[in-house]
């Protein structure tokens, strides 16, 4: 019985999602993200800039489909998972939510705009429009 209450209690709250046609974590455009180095290890850091395109996409983001042509097997730095945001950003799991929501709200205004259809539809998404 409790358990129910408690989740009763918190199904309102947000909760981070991908939703499909986005791709705004798919820019890789490395000069806008100067902390890369502080995140990743230089094995991963190689691997990011080996992925970035010349138009700063990544070279497996198929722009046509707005899918990953390598969903399955992406690296780790390109998985939002409570676990690998700890090991990155040394975010504890309980601020996961907040923190991946405020990472992909500011990435798709960065990518397409404040006021973008990607952006209203994220944040209906999760429940925050």
């Amino acid at each position: 019985m409790k358990y129910s209450k408690q989740k009763d209690k918190y199904s309102n709250f947000s909760r981070w999602q991908c939703v499909n046609n986005c791709g705004a974590c798919c820019n890789l455009t490395p000069e806008d993200r100067p902390d890369l180095a502080e995140y990743l290890q230089p094995e991963e850091l190689a691997l990011y800039m080996s992925m970035v395109g010349e138009d700063g996409w990544c070279i497996n983001y198929d722009h046509d489909n707005r899918k990953c042509q390598i969903y399955e097997q992406r690296p780790g730095f390109c998985r939002v998972k409570p676990d690998h945001f700890q090991d990155m950003y040394g975010i504890e799991v309980a601020g996961f939510n907040e923190f991946a929501i405020a990472c992909c709200q500011q990435q798709i205004c960065g990518v397409y705009g404040d006021d973008s259809e990607e952006l209203a539809r994220y944040n209906s998404a999760i429940g925050n429009s």
